[in-house]
């Protein structure tokens, strides 16, 4: 891009480290406008993510404040807005970030055919990943991988590109105005971390730290060992690339999840329905109906203390564990046989690091539904319990009714003494969907 003025729409890429499209805006052109663009269309579907958002735009401001520049916001579509604000300031060119869900491939097929009506040059740019989603193809033929392990083996082999450098400077075109940044959002959990690019750096900086113990404490529910670094992932605080060069080692624990993460992320580029589709044709999609029982999951009463922690811990902070959303996963399409697709709604609603292509993909995964070589796993979740809160911690901090079960028994409250059941407001187990489990016998 060459020229007097561009337009850097920015969408999930939060930040100005490592944003190649804010670098070669900056380096290409006189005059950048850096712009977000409020959509209503995506306002309200999660009040946890509203707030987080809001945090995010005023830290980013700051920094390109800092740098001589500042965030331009706007309301309404965000195509029509970008070319309006082009077209104002004779702008002869559009970066953005690339992305993989249907929303934003249809975003970015309308600007382009905008551009190209107005005369403007548009570029995608990468940044949202570690590899472009499109980049890696099967062997074996096909356009994306569906197995996870080759998948990683092709990743790791990839070249990944170089980390680019803040701008020394942004300049506004005279005259701009900048709109105000409105007030913030209240948010349904009390206990959410702070956005923006700050807080996440200040998160990563610790976990690098300890990420060497990684793969000994990750599945520790109550030690908690998890970098708690998704929700600024989620929104591009932070670069997926800094943050898998930031922990060290590329083939380690950390980075393999940091790489699962690019894999749901070319599943979502070919498979835009994954929200609503199963990846897999199962048997007998027998998904059952019962309003109660879903109800209690949601609600996290039901009656199982290891799953009802995970979903109070969801309400709680709008993030859980990711070991707990696996049992709590597993619980509600496994034991209760209710569709995936109406737990992917709540974790939607509640969870700031909430996508199309994780939440979805492992929902898919845990249902049986999904890319798994396994789809019939199973997730014992008192075993599951056991073995990753073996002192029954992590139960105690989030279901308070069981503050007073002493050690592992707080996994199995209907098996203590019926005088003791008896003072606990805690209700007994849901019922299952088909046999009794041996565990609940």
């Amino acid at each position: 891009m060459t020229g007097r003025t561009a337009v850097v729409l920015f969408t999930r890429d939060l930040r100005v480290r490592d944003n190649p499209a804010l670098a070669a805006a900056c380096a290409g052109f006189e005059r950048v406008v850096p712009l977000f663009v409020l959509d209503p269309g995506l306002a309200g579907r999660s009040a946890n993510r509203d707030r987080f958002l809001h945090e995010c735009l005023a830290d980013l401001r700051a920094a390109l404040r800092d740098l001589g520049g500042d965030l331009v916001l706007r309301h309404g579509d965000p195509v029509a807005e970008t070319i309006r604000l082009a077209r104002e300031f004779d702008a002869e060119g559009v970066a953005v970030a690339g992305d993989v869900s249907r929303y934003a491939r249809a975003r970015e097929r309308r600007l382009r055919a905008e551009c190209d009506r107005h005369r403007m040059s548009l570029r995608i740019f990468p940044g949202v990943t570690v590899v472009d989603p499109g980049a890696l193809r099967p062997s074996g033929g096909g356009d994306h991988f569906k197995v996870f392990t080759p998948y990683h083996r092709a990743w790791l082999a990839a070249d990944w590109r170089a980390e680019v450098a803040t701008p020394d400077r942004i300049r506004l075109p005279a005259g701009i105005r900048v709109g105000d940044l409105p007030a913030p959002p209240a948010g349904d959990s009390p206990h959410v971390v702070p956005g923006g690019a700050g807080a996440g750096r200040d998160r990563l900086r610790r976990f690098a730290r300890l990420a060497p113990g990684y793969g000994d404490r990750h599945d520790d529910l109550a030690g908690d060992g998890t970098s708690h670094l998704s929700p600024y992932l989620r929104f591009g605080c932070l670069s997926p690339l800094a943050v898998a060069r930031a922990v060290g080692d590329r083939d380690g624990p950390f980075v393999r999840q940091v790489c699962w993460r690019d894999f749901y992320y070319q599943v979502a580029l070919a498979r835009p329905g994954l929200a609503t589709e199963a990846l897999r044709a199962r048997a007998a999609d027998d998904w059952r109906t019962d309003d109660d029982a879903f109800t209690a999951w949601a609600d996290g009463r039901t009656g199982v203390p290891v799953v009802d922690a995970g979903m109070r811990q969801l309400h709680a902070e709008g993030w859980m564990h990711n070991r707990a959303r696996l049992i709590a996963g597993a619980f509600l399409t496994k034991y209760l046989r209710l569709d995936w697709r109406s737990g992917l709604r709540v974790f939607d609603r509640w969870l700031v690091d909430g996508d199309v292509p994780n939440n979805s993909g492992n929902w898919q995964w845990v249902a049986g539904a999904g890319f798994d070589t396994r789809p019939h796993r199973g997730f014992n979740p008192i075993r599951q319990a056991e073995r990753y809160d073996p002192d029954g911690d992590y139960v105690r901090r989030y279901v308070p009714e069981l503050a007073a079960v002493a050690g592992k028994a707080v996994h199995q409250p209907w098996r203590l003494p019926p005088a003791l059941r008896r003072t606990l407001d805690y209700p007994p187990p849901l019922e299952p969907a088909g046999a009794e489990p041996a565990w609940l016998r």
